[in-house]
């Protein structure tokens, strides 16, 4: 069974071609640029790349140059189209209509177009690909993963904000969470590494990249999660600031003369370690800048680590103990000084961490001491695979 697995941004598309028999990739790609000069498709195939430039006027446009890359003759992998038995989607936001993945129809696509208002910027882009699939591909099942699926066991406690009630009746304000297909991975591949169910583990999950969240899986159930209602809320971010005073927003809105839009993006793209560092978004930039004595650099890494270390504390009190503390994403799997930084400290919970074991990148690794309480792994995320895993079982079933 080979399924395809499509995520779609506004001007971009990454795509996964998957052998469910054996979980591998047979082929990936990334389409940059859609709607704008400069459109290009780049596939890899083990060694093998194979590049498309070629104006792309829309996501429909992109996904034929996709199907037609896997089926060229010279460098695709499959021979026609009939090979691929389904497609999953990444969708970002399902509100609370979707704690599980679900095969499209047309209700499903409603509720869709309902959830726009929640997650602006991603679910019109995703909505565009299926429609685009569906088009091209209309025979082939389709199937849509969310993002915020995963945390929607978290209690009404959790989820709920201390405003009007009527915010929520009305216009759905409450925590959803985001990246929950990364956190579900990594949590059911450490319990696997552990040799335990996850039915019998507290695991604290940290998804960590420009995008960073953390998440609470008390026995296989998430009861809370980092990011909010958007993916503004929580860790301090590549250019998101994380939590802040709300008062701050009409403060500086009125000090500085900016419009809604402009506080939005203030918020959003100009915040987080760019905006205290002045160097980067890329962490890998402003730990070289650290290095060179660039206090600002060094001040916003602080940040960043103090963050997360106060919400692994939060939340393993949120569940009363922790077995389990997983670093995943790019800086996750990545940065070794980040993790070392990050559970420095940490050893009142049972957190130590072996500095010869953590000296390790993208890889899953335990990094934990022999006589750590607490488990310790650094896991490579693969969102694909969870889509594609998803995906298999919701065809199989109907």
């Amino acid at each position: 069974m080979k399924i395809l697995v499509i995520n779609c941004g506004s001007s971009s598309l990454k795509y996964q071609l998957i052998d469910m028999n054996t979980e591998k990739d047979i082929a990936k790609g990334l389409v940059e640029r859609i709607g704008i000069e400069g459109s290009i498709l780049t596939q890899k195939v083990d060694d093998d790349k194979y590049i498309i430039e070629k104006p792309m006027k829309d996501h429909q446009v992109a996904i034929e140059l996709v199907l037609k890359a896997l089926i060229d003759e010279e460098h695709g992998v499959i021979s026609n189209m009939s090979e691929i038995s389904a497609v999953g989607h990444r969708v970002v936001h399902g509100g609370e209509k979707y704690s599980h993945s679900v095969l499209v129809n047309d209700e499903v696509m409603k509720n869709l177009e309902a959830c726009v208002k929640l997650a602006p910027l991603h679910n019109p882009a995703n909505i565009i690909g299926i429609n685009a699939c569906k088009e091209l591909m209309p025979n082939t099942p389709m199937v849509v993963v969310f993002d915020t699926a995963f945390h929607q066991t978290m209690p009404e406690y959790a989820y709920m904000y201390a405003l009007p009630y009527e915010l929520y009746s009305k216009h759905s304000v409450r925590r959803y969470g985001m990246h929950g297909t990364s956190h579900k991975y990594v949590s059911l591949t450490a319990a696997e590494m552990m040799g335990k169910n996850i039915e019998d583990l507290k695991i604290l999950t940290c998804h960590l990249g420009n995008g960073a969240s953390c998440a609470a899986v008390d026995h296989g159930k998430v009861i809370d999660t980092s990011m909010g209602l958007t993916p503004l809320e929580g860790l301090v971010m590549g250019t998101r600031c994380g939590d802040i005073d709300p008062a701050i927003v009409p403060f500086v809105m009125k000090a500085e003369n900016l419009s809604v839009e402009e506080m939005d993006n203030l918020m959003n793209k100009k915040s987080g370690v760019l905006g205290v560092s002045g160097v980067s978004s890329d962490f890998r930039d402003i730990q070289n800048a650290a290095d060179e004595g660039n206090h600002r650099a060094k001040l916003a890494l602080d940040m960043f680590y103090y963050r997360v270390k106060k919400y692994i504390g939060a939340y393993t009190a949120a569940m009363g103990g922790i077995d389990c503390l997983v670093f995943t994403a790019g800086l996750g799997e990545n940065s070794i000084v980040g993790r070392e930084a990050i559970c420095k400290g940490l050893e009142y919970l049972g957190i130590k961490i072996d500095l010869e074991k953590n000296n390790g990148r993208g890889k899953a690794i335990e990094i934990s001491t022999d006589d750590s309480k607490v488990k310790v792994f650094s896991i490579p995320t693969n969102e694909e695979l969870m889509i594609a895993r998803d995906t298999k079982g919701i065809v199989k079933n109907n």
